[in-house]
């Protein structure tokens, strides 16, 4: 058997729907861009909607329509997916890392408060606030750290759906942004949208994705500089239909969530997702497992105070930090020793994710290296999504389950040194 990682939950009405676009020929800036606007406003309660081509070109067009400027600083998670950190680098800004919460996934606002009460200054003008794996954020705790004059801009491109205190995820900073990859919640092949409550940044971000033209309509006048971000009217389509259904296929999602809770419930090699009391609604973008540091511990050596999460903000010290280095690594190699045993068992796995600050660019960029973010290095080393979709079957479920805890009763046969 081979089961995916994911997969999309499309039916004949979608199909049917993006013939109708074909049929009519108006392939772009047509009603359905402006019917898929309108659903996703209601359904997110705000006021505004712009559908645009990806969730990156979303997050993009709300940070230069807050004004951010070169060299102004972006607080952001270091564990995330990397669009998330990118979109300050494309303004000639910096990102500036928080390091994350151990079980939440999400940035710590432990670390947070730490940071504005020593770290703070003029210079950081913007928060991304990420709802990583659609787990919110502390959003009440961070609302009251952040100074008033840092602009939120909430990422919850992998949180369609989720609620915090009965509050809609992507609700929280001045815009928010949805995104529909073919992996999310629900997909338009490509495609993000952006939503807020305020007409300036609606205005301006309208424009700016469509080339910089006015409210005229004027096809060869721009206003200002923009990009072609534009959402295409087949995926406005597609997304239309697929919000039509949204109500049933996070139901299915849920389903196939707590399938995996009550598969794995008694699994004490592996760590379940942990969703806080404050999730009112929980969106079910991925299925992410954490190997069990007290099991890699058996085999590999690991120091109590890292099996603990007992970590400081950065690893201090060259030779600590060659320490460190070198533990991660041997972590690391034990994760993707076991994915390749599922892999080859036909479970298809991804290590969810690799810490923003240890890409390539970002070392180059920015000198960081292990011990920056121990937390998230950490982290990193153990997280991975198993296939987690709308439509998989319950038999695919018990097959994954049942590969994953061979594979790891496999791996007492594996030397790590």
């Amino acid at each position: 058997m081979f089961v995916p990682l994911s997969g999309a939950d499309i039916t004949d009405f979608e199909k049917r729907t993006i013939m109708d676009v074909l049929n009519s020929e108006r392939l772009a800036l047509g009603p359905y861009l402006e019917k898929f606007q309108e659903i996703i406003k209601e359904y997110s309660g705000m006021k505004y909607a712009l559908a645009v081509n990806s969730g990156t070109s979303a997050l993009h067009l709300i940070l230069r329509a807050l004004d951010f400027q070169q060299n102004q600083k972006m607080i952001v998670t270091p564990f995330t997916f990397i669009s998330s950190a990118n979109v300050a680098l494309f303004e000639k800004g910096v990102p500036v890392f928080v390091d994350i919460n151990p079980h939440t996934y999400n940035l710590s606002v432990k670390n947070l408060k730490e940071f504005i009460d020593k770290d703070y200054n003029e210079d950081v003008s913007t928060f991304m606030g990420v709802d990583i794996f659609g787990v919110p954020l502390e959003w009440d705790e961070i609302l009251k750290i952040l100074p008033d004059k840092i602009k939120i801009i909430e990422d919850s491109c992998e949180a369609l759906g989720g609620e915090y205190k009965g509050r809609k995820l992507g609700t929280f900073g001045k815009a928010g942004t949805y995104a529909f990859y073919p992996n999310k919640q629900i997909t338009t092949g490509e495609g993000g949208i952006i939503v807020t409550d305020d007409e300036e940044i609606f205005e301006l971000c309208k424009s700016m994705c469509n080339q910089g033209r006015g409210k005229s309509g004027e096809w060869l006048v721009s206003e200002r500089l923009g990009y072609n971000y534009r959402m295409d009217e087949m995926s406005a389509a597609f997304g239309f239909a697929q919000m039509k259904r949204i109500e049933e296929i996070s139901s299915k999602r849920k389903e196939k969530a707590m399938n995996y809770f009550e598969l794995f419930k008694s699994e004490e090699r592996v760590v379940l997702p942990f969703i806080p009391q404050e999730v009112t609604s929980q969106s079910w973008f991925v299925f992410v497992l954490r190997l069990n540091l007290d099991w890699v511990s058996e085999l590999i050596h690991i120091p109590k105070w890292v099996r603990n999460f007992d970590l400081p903000i950065k690893i201090e010290g060259e030779q600590n930090r060659k320490e460190w280095k070198e533990l991660v690594n041997k972590i690391r190699n034990i994760l993707q020793t076991f994915l390749k045993k599922l892999s080859e068992k036909g479970v298809e796995s991804k290590n969810y994710f690799y810490p923003v600050h240890l890409q390539p660019f970002y070392r180059k960029m920015f000198g960081y290296e292990e011990g920056d973010y121990p937390v998230t290095e950490l982290i990193s080393t153990l997280t991975f999504a198993i296939p987690f979709f709308s439509n998989i079957s319950l038999e695919e479920q018990n097959y994954v389950y049942r590969i994953i805890t061979d594979s790891l009763t496999e791996m007492k046969n594996e030397t790590f040194v």
